[in-house]
């Protein structure tokens, strides 16, 4: 029984367990199978680092306090961040990687930078 490469259908020579003619083809295979669920992570990746940056850029300028419009301007999208905090006095805080904000309740965003993440450098 001949048997055929599941990418490109090009005859396989050798072991009998094998399913690819080529490392290759093994590759295109399994790029093709992931492709859908890569895409969607890079694309939510590009996001996260999108704000990331953002806040980053923010804080080094020596900005605390920032209207929410003006955040949004600048390409922030608040549905995407990676982690809360809550403090012991109810403050949430959003988090994208190690900078962060809190909404003050008068449209304003308060950045803070969590330190703990930067003893890990």
């Amino acid at each position: 029984m001949e048997r055929k490469c599941l990418d490109c259908g090009c005859t396989i020579r050798g072991r009998t367990d094998k399913k690819f003619c080529s490392d290759q083809c093994r590759n295109n295979y399994n790029n093709k199978l992931n492709r859908d669920t890569n895409n969607f992570m890079r694309n939510v990746h590009g996001l996260l680092r999108k704000n990331r940056r953002i806040l980053a850029d923010l804080y080094m300028e020596g900005r605390c306090r920032i209207h929410k419009d003006a955040l949004f301007a600048l390409g922030y999208n608040f549905s995407f961040f990676t982690h809360l905090i809550e403090t012991s006095e109810g403050i949430r805080y959003h988090y994208c990687f190690e900078y962060g904000y809190r909404e003050t309740g008068d449209d304003f965003i308060e950045l803070k930078e969590n330190s703990q993440y930067i003893e890990y450098q």
